[in-house]
């Protein structure tokens, strides 16, 4: 169980203020409130969600990943995630880089499919840990409803603003449809210290999926937003969760929706003496959706995309084809060189950028 005193998160370290959002206005209909989450959506892609109701779920979520954690190397290494592309299943400490010279991730971490869990005991993907599977029916699936509950409800409001149809993204990331949606559970041990402050933990990236539904114990995460150059830490703060677009929006919206760059290091200050824990849901289109630009089915988006180089938001791909890949090249059994880490990029990567 993470630790309950906790040393404060430092006040002279550079933050960002990011806008908080409450979710029963959201639910509620409150215009002023959904104009305000679109505000963040579409200039800085992230945003603080307050009373979202799941922390009764984040709590048990948090027992289960130290239960799991606790195991025995040789008993999580037979759920290791692999070399192949697949996300589900547990991510040893070092599988992957962080950077393009191939430094390795200090994080461990276990990814529990969401089409497992709405259908368990029924097995779609893969199997998982005996104390895992044990904790499906009255921890993991409570906690991937909820989180569910809270994304869909933010997908509605932004087919609305978009001008899609009724139902057109819920529809793009169904429920009951096979996908890379997933509540991943992330350990990373203390790091204290001056020398390892701005070491990664896990590298700069925009997330794969188009939703992510985040709940940090310690700080860390590091955002640069839209048109900054600068790293700021995001604070956590008790009780409300830490949102953010990801590029699947971005590409299907056109730019309209901002997937900015983030990254993990070491919790500042006092904080790095710590073990850091995280819990994140990221929802993802359904394996089979084209990842491109709504162009005929919203003037909005259509226009958008006249302001980006031709192509941008054409990237060939099914959700499944670029979550894979992503996936398969931050492997450091994979890599061959820089051009792995570029292989594994998103639409943060521009190669004239070097």
């Amino acid at each position: 169980m993470p630790g309950i005193t906790l040393p404060a998160f430092p006040d002279n370290v550079p933050t960002h203020s990011l806008p908080t959002i409450d979710f029963e206005l959201l639910k509620a209909g409150n215009q002023v409130e959904i104009d305000r989450l679109w505000e963040a959506a579409v200039t800085l892609g992230f945003w603080y969600l307050k009373n979202h109701g799941a922390e009764h779920e984040v709590k048990a979520m948090f027992d289960l990943g130290a239960e799991m954690f606790a195991l025995p190397w040789e008993d999580k290494i037979l759920y290791e995630q692999g070399d192949s592309g697949r996300s589900f299943g547990y991510k040893k400490m070092g599988g992957t880089a962080v950077d393009a010279s191939g430094l390795a991730d200090m994080t461990e971490f276990l990814n529990i499919a969401k089409d497992d869990v709405l259908a368990f005991p029924e097995v779609v993907h893969l199997t998982y840990p005996s104390v895992v599977a044990a904790a499906i029916p009255s921890v993991v699936h409570p906690f991937v409803c909820k989180s569910l509950e809270v994304n869909t409800t933010v997908l509605r409001i932004f087919t609305q603003r978009l001008g899609l149809s009724e139902g057109t993204l819920e529809a793009l990331h169904a429920r009951d449809l096979p996908s890379a949606s997933e509540a991943r559970i992330i350990r990373s041990p203390p790091m204290p210290g001056k020398d390892t402050a701005d070491r990664p933990t896990i590298g700069s990236h925009t997330d794969f999926g188009s939703l992510t539904f985040l709940h940090n114990i310690l700080g860390g995460l590091q955002v640069l937003l839209p048109g900054e150059t600068q790293w700021g830490y995001v604070k956590p703060i008790p009780g409300h969760a830490i949102c953010n677009v990801g590029d699947a929006l971005t590409v299907l919206s056109g730019g309209i929706l901002k997937s900015a760059v983030h990254r993990v290091v070491p919790p500042p200050g006092a904080q790095g003496e710590r073990e850091r824990w995280s819990l994140v849901f990221f929802t993802r289109p359904n394996n089979t959706q084209i990842l491109r630009a709504l162009v005929e089915d919203s003037q909005a988006i259509a226009e958008s995309v006249k302001q980006f180089p031709e192509g941008k938001f054409e990237t060939g791909s099914t959700a499944e084809e670029w979550f894979s890949r992503r996936i398969k090249y931050q492997r450091l059994k994979n890599r061959e060189g820089p051009q792995s880490w570029a292989a594994s990029r998103g639409t943060e990567h521009d190669p004239t950028a070097r």
